[in-house]
């Protein structure tokens, strides 16, 4: 069993900063945080939920969407078992739900897929202009 918890959302003017942050719980024999491939996907109101951010065992392997790179940075505390977004210079466009997600052991592409995923209960990101 695993589970998510976001936290960290919330109203941001345009420009603004914010940071999410995603507490995760593994409760699977024989498995830990670490084993998980982590992201962050979010969805907008009338739109498919899209990946933006994901990251393997370390910040040297992390994929973004072009949408977000550049402005947001994902990274994760092992010891913690947390996953992190940094985001800044925030756009109208990014105001969505954001959700955290985890798949055991994936290149960054299969998490992008959202299949097979565990999923946090997501929190809300609204940019103003």
């Amino acid at each position: 069993q695993v589970q998510m918890v976001e936290s960290g959302g919330g109203l941001v003017q345009a420009g603004g900063s914010l940071s999410l942050s995603c507490t995760v719980s593994v409760k699977i024999d024989g498995l830990t945080f670490e084993n998980y491939t982590v992201g962050w996907f979010r969805q907008a109101p009338g739109k498919e939920r899209e990946g933006v951010a994901c990251i393997r065992w370390s910040v040297e392997s992390t994929v973004y969407a072009d949408s977000v790179k550049g402005r947001f940075t994902v990274s994760r505390d092992n010891a913690k078992s947390t996953l992190y977004l940094q985001m800044s210079n925030l756009k109208p466009e990014d105001t969505a739900m954001y959700y955290c997600t985890a798949s055991l052991g994936v290149p960054c592409p299969l998490l992008f897929r959202g299949t097979n995923n565990h999923w946090g209960q997501g929190t809300q990101v609204t940019v103003s202009s």
